[in-house]
């Protein structure tokens, strides 16, 4: 019986933690080329991004950073500098671009690019507040937080 409760106590522990929300979401609505980052569900900023031009995809669904690098460089595209890269699935990440007239419409090859600041933000706070609580979100609509604030 002791056995029981004690494995029935570490199991719901365990539930409970990873059920707990994400301490740091980052939506981007690649309809509207846009990236909403909430920390404790409040929303703390929202930039224009450029997502994968024709030809070229940027994968939707829920993801978990699994590396960040101040700096990186495409091993795929010519050595391309990629500032503030936080990578959140195979390849794909979230990072900077010095081509900033293109934030706003389709342009990349499947990253998310933000401004070089911006992206700076979002990699510092995904080092303070840790991948294993971040979710990235790649979808076709706005964060839903986003949508009741612009309602209101």
């Amino acid at each position: 019986m002791v056995r029981w409760v004690l494995a029935a106590s570490i199991t719901a522990l365990m539930t409970a933690g990873g059920a707990q929300a994400a301490s740091l979401v980052a939506t981007i609505d690649v309809a509207n080329q846009t990236m909403t980052v909430e920390r404790h569900g409040r929303v703390i900023h929202h930039w224009s991004v450029s997502t994968a031009r024709p030809g070229f995809v940027t994968p939707r669904g829920e993801f978990r950073p699994y590396r960040i690098h101040r700096m990186w460089h495409s091993r795929t595209y010519d050595n391309a500098p990629m500032p503030f890269a936080v990578f959140y699935d195979r390849g794909w990440a979230v990072h900077g671009t010095s081509a900033v007239s293109r934030l706003g419409q389709p342009a990349s090859h499947g990253c998310v690019r933000l401004a070089n600041e911006n992206a700076r933000i979002f990699y510092e706070l995904v080092r303070e507040i840790g991948a294993g609580n971040t979710r990235i979100i790649v979808t076709d609509e706005a964060a839903p937080s986003l949508s009741a604030e612009l309602r209101r």
